[in-house]
């Protein structure tokens, strides 16, 4: 199963808490820390992209704010991930440090990966980074949201940031080696199940709860960001966090449950877009783009002729030939107006005419389905 973390061109893993923050100090497990960092290390060094997903930062910040009791008010929650925040991404600056490679702190809520506007603002920001060699530290942004744009773990979090870069695996690194038949906690005669092919009834009865009180997720969460990697054709694991080096014990065929997916990052992007999003308007390109296009060519603003509807970035447009037959529907890189202004340009003229260095491509092929 190793080759799928091998072998993924976009990798991201989720750090839960228990695993960075030490349950009975609340101090930061530093050596942990910086084995994970030689883990990630080695990945890039064999060319992948690396996201973490981190918890951790209400379990830094609630000691320091003296917040010890269990159960925290959403305003203490909300402060002690203020304070714990910045000395979480400053562990991982320091860490990363020791390989020369630069940290970027990324904070979300639900509704920046569910708005659509503020979603392509966020995969455009990670991509940016990952193209200059960073690697992008996510974590929930848990000092300004609230109870309805929460996503509450950062295991759904990770599934929505692997689905949004279009990551190939996801690695969940937990306090537990995989899914069982039963909490193993509790029942001796449970069994593990190393692979699932699909999730089933019978395999979300199997999820268990969470098994500290700094961490929010469960096995429950897990799943639910299987099924959403799954459907973003990404491989998922859930692995055992606990021991140094994590990534490179599985590597070496490391205990774990591999979620499979029969999709690949880009076919489930390119029917997402052919069949889940509704059109804005559509574009007329000319028969130099048709064969473009049919040649796998991104659509450059200079082989468009017409633009008709209402429509602003990353929105989905049919693309026409020049008899005005559809012949696939993309995502649109500029507003309808902007679009207007630049069809029949050269990209290079862009700036001269819109006041800003936009996009080169009208539509990405990455964003284009024809047929």
């Amino acid at each position: 199963m190793s080759v799928r973390l091998t072998t993924a061109r976009r990798l991201v893993i989720k750090i839960g808490s228990s695993l960075l923050v030490d349950q009975q100090s609340g101090a930061l497990r530093r050596d942990w820390l910086d084995a994970l960092a030689d883990d990630v290390a080695v990945c890039r060094g064999r060319g992948q992209d690396v996201l973490l997903v981190s918890s951790g930062a209400i379990a830094l910040g609630r000691r320091s704010l003296g917040l010890d009791k269990k159960a925290l008010p959403l305003e203490d929650s909300q402060a002690a991930a203020a304070a714990g925040q910045i000395r979480l991404a400053h562990a991982y600056q320091e860490s990363l440090a020791r390989h020369d490679v630069p940290v970027a702190q990324i904070l979300l809520t639900s509704e920046d990966t569910e708005q659509r506007r503020r979603y392509l603002n966020a995969r455009n920001t990670i991509t940016a980074l990952l193209a200059h060699g960073s690697v992008p530290v996510v974590n929930e942004n848990d000092t300004v949201a609230t109870a309805e744009i929460r996503f509450g773990d950062n295991d759904r979090l990770a599934a929505r940031v692997a689905a949004m870069i279009g990551a190939d695996c996801l690695v969940l690194l937990s306090d537990i080696d995989g899914l069982y038949s039963a909490d193993p906690r509790r029942d001796e005669g449970a069994k593990f199940i190393a692979e699932v092919a699909e999730i089933t009834p019978a395999i979300e009865a199997m999820a268990g709860a969470t098994g500290s009180h700094d961490g929010s997720g469960g096995m429950v969460t897990k799943l639910q960001a299987a099924r959403l990697a799954s459907q973003a054709g990404c491989s998922m694991a859930i692995a055992d966090g606990r021991t140094a080096h994590p990534i490179a014990r599985l590597e070496d065929n490391g205990r774990a449950t591999w979620f499979a997916t029969a999709a690949t990052p880009s076919s489930a992007r390119k029917r997402w877009i052919a069949g889940s999003l509704r059109t804005k308007g559509s574009i007329t390109i000319d028969d130099g783009a048709v064969q473009a296009l049919t040649r796998g060519k991104s659509l450059l603003p200079t082989g468009v002729t017409g633009v008709d509807g209402h429509f602003q970035r990353g929105d989905a447009v049919i693309v026409r030939g020049p008899d005005g037959a559809a012949l696939g529907r993309g995502l649109i890189a500029y507003s309808t107006a902007d679009a207007e202004r630049i069809k029949g340009h050269h990209s290079n003229e862009i700036p001269a005419i819109l006041g800003f260095l936009g996009r080169e491509e009208m539509i990405h092929r990455d964003d284009l389905v024809l047929g």
